[in-house]
């Protein structure tokens, strides 16, 4: 099926919730309320959830032996453009199923699709999400949502083009653009794709010319958006008060001009709080390559050589296990540099 023949569904696609097992749950509580300053609801001893706006579930932690993001949550504008999604993922011969209504509770949602996704990561797909009335009890003042969706998330890969080929046959994905960065000798392209306003929802880093994946973790990152600077400051000097890791200090980046900071969360990732990014016009908007990811700070925080022997470890670890693809979605002949 050649889905350029077919309505773009691009705009009509923003991240909407996300899926992580974790056995941590006081230290995910503690990270996500008193640290990041978000909303917290305990549903059972091994479901909670976390909010940052009216929707009733932003982040779902469920008890399991992961440690990882597992599930991406995609919401869709409209009936017409999720039909269109579902319609191409069974065109290409890749299973989906309606998940259960009490699955669909769990994630705040009327009802969702899901369908495999690059790196092990489930998709799923829904159009009406569960809004609250409960107020929000958040140290943060409020987080930037709505059209541009609820943040980002970067994963690695040794398959970049075929992760690139996936977000674009899935939900027409653009390139925003290309950061090429170099750390300790390791050459790195990371490509940004976005599917509505935000600078981007996808970032895929690769080692370039050679085919390992440092990070252990199927998210190497995610991000939200605080509403302030304000906010921003104040989260960053709650993470290091409660004692948790910080991986990078704040720094500004080069593409989106975001300003940010990066903690290491309970179960291993990374999570980016960011404020004040670009939002991309497209009618002006032409793909460019940026040397080096920040313009200033972002500097490694409280990082050894144990730490970097100990990411080439798993890195190496990589060769032994082939990374998980879906060939069938991965988008074949879709141009890249």
């Amino acid at each position: 099926m050649n889905t350029t023949a077919t309505p773009s569904v691009f705009g009509a696609v923003h991240l909407g919730y996300l899926v992580i097992e974790t056995n941590r749950f006081a230290d995910w509580r503690r990270f996500g309320t008193d640290a990041i300053g978000m909303h917290h609801d305990t549903l059972s001893r091994d479901l909670m959830r976390f909010r940052i706006d009216d929707h009733e579930c932003r982040f779902l932690l469920q008890r399991g032996p992961a440690e990882d993001v597992v599930t991406l949550g995609w919401h869709i504008d409209d009936h017409e453009s999720f039909e269109q999604i579902e319609a191409r993922i069974r065109a290409h011969g890749v299973p989906c199923s309606a998940g259960t209504a009490e699955e669909a509770a769990l994630r705040g949602v009327e009802r969702f699709l899901r369908f495999p996704g690059p790196k092990g990561i489930t998709q799923e797909i829904y159009t009406t999400p569960l809004k609250s009335a409960e107020p929000l009890k958040m140290l943060t003042s409020s987080f930037v949502t709505g059209d541009a969706g609820m943040g980002h998330v970067a994963i690695t890969s040794t398959k970049p083009t075929h992760l690139r080929g996936f977000f674009h046959t899935v939900f027409d994905a653009r390139l925003t653009d290309y950061i090429e960065e170099t750390i300790s000798g390791v050459k790195l392209k990371i490509r940004f794709l976005r599917v509505n306003e935000r600078h981007h929802s996808i970032a895929i880093a690769a080692v370039r010319g050679l085919p390992i994946d440092p990070v252990r973790t199927r998210v190497q990152h995610l991000n939200v958006q605080a509403e302030s600077l304000d906010d921003l400051a104040r989260s960053y000097e709650r993470v290091y008060e409660l004692g948790f890791e910080m991986a990078l200090s704040v720094g500004q980046h080069t593409n989106d001009k975001e300003l940010s900071y990066y903690a290491v969360t309970p179960s291993g990732f990374e999570w980016e709080t960011g404020w004040n990014p670009i939002v991309v016009d497209e009618s002006t908007w032409e793909p460019s390559t940026h040397q080096g990811i920040s313009i200033w700070g972002h500097k490694p925080v409280g990082q050894t050589i144990v730490d970097k022997l100990d990411q080439f470890r798993l890195g190496a670890r990589s060769l032994v296990h082939p990374e998980k693809t879906v060939p069938a979605l991965s988008g074949a002949g879709i141009p890249d540099d």
